[in-house]
């Protein structure tokens, strides 16, 4: 059964259709299985992988394509999206060497995180405690870029800081001197996590001083955020997370500027062919897990996602619940 139900207008429409849409790195989440569904309903223009974590070795290329096996599709979903792929680390001969093996692999590009809030990545120097040392990222970002080849681009994705968001601005510079060619900015600290409100207005003072485009990131879930968050942070081009998990329909209505939503009816094979591809990808202990992690998701959205949560969640047999979403799923 097909999954692509996008619309086929949506770009033509759209007054922000020269906008790119980015489907966000989500460690845990938006992995390659979920990027597979999302991208099939249409609106998103490019994919970030989760992390690839370096430490002090080079990884195989089997470690890329695990992360990113988009990579045996020439870097692109099965719909077509591109996806770029992103490293986390703190060393930058490290992580430059393994920024080269990454691009011998043909992705979209090379991304790096200086944004993970997770505390056994910053207790390592990881991600967002980077943002404390712009020397460092000054250090990377430089070694990365003069290990890829000129014609990948080198991106980045940073948070407003640690601790709190005073190097900003300071941080996005190092950056971009450094030679990333673009950057996404989530507009919280480590500290806020993924507390509401993102500070978008912050994202206008980075924009004003740096050279390279840069992507607002953070708190849009449909599309008024949307509308306020270009308003506040001056970014036409907009990452998408959460909302794009709870809402799949999400980009298509930002580009549209208008409420499109996804039926139940559209979104149901969609979620049966996300759980065919995470039974025959995931191990077995993983499997219901992941279903029941996207339906909860889908519940702030769906009342039907709510009640077959619940119908599902103490249930773990694989036969059993892929017999239930072939017959008896709302």
């Amino acid at each position: 059964m097909p999954l692509v139900v996008q619309n086929e207008n949506a770009h033509s429409s759209s007054p922000d259709a020269t906008a790119q849409l980015i489907l966000a790195p989500m460690e845990g989440l938006l992995d390659f299985v979920l990027r597979d569904a999302l991208t099939r309903v249409g609106g998103i223009d490019r994919c970030v992988s989760e992390f690839i974590r370096v430490t002090n070795t080079l990884l195989p290329n089997r470690a890329f394509i695990r992360v990113m096996p988009e990579l045996l599709n020439g870097s692109r979903t099965p719909s077509g999206v591109p996806v770029r792929g992103q490293l986390l680390g703190s060393d930058p001969v490290c992580v430059a060497e393994n920024a080269a093996r990454l691009a011998s692999l043909g992705p979209e590009g090379v991304d790096l995180n200086f944004g993970c809030p997770a505390k056994v990545v910053n207790r390592h120097g990881g991600g967002a405690a980077l943002l404390d040392e712009p020397e460092l990222v000054v250090k990377i970002v430089s070694a990365v870029r003069r290990a890829v080849p000129p014609e990948q681009i080198v991106s980045a994705k940073m948070r407003l800081g640690f601790n709190d968001d005073s190097r900003a601005v300071e941080c996005a510079i190092a950056i971009a001197e450094a030679g990333a060619s673009e950057l996404v900015v989530h507009a919280r600290t480590k500290a806020d996590g993924y507390r509401p409100p993102a500070y978008w207005a912050r994202i206008a003072d980075i924009r004003a001083a740096v050279k390279i485009p840069v992507i607002a990131n953070g708190e849009i879930w449909n599309i008024e955020d949307a509308r306020r968050c270009k308003e506040l942070s001056g970014a036409s081009a907009l990452m998408l997370g959460r909302g794009m998990v709870t809402d799949p329909g999400l980009a298509l209505a930002i580009r549209a500027d208008a409420p499109m939503p996804l039926a139940w009816a559209q979104l149901l094979p969609l979620i049966q062919d996300f759980w065919i591809l995470v039974c025959n990808t995931q191990e077995p202990r993983q499997r219901a897990g992941r279903l029941k992690q996207w339906l909860n998701f889908l519940r702030r959205t769906y009342p039907e996602a709510e009640a077959a949560y619940m119908t599902i969640r103490t249930e773990n047999d694989q036969a059993r619940i892929t017999a239930w979403l072939n017959a008896d799923a709302p």
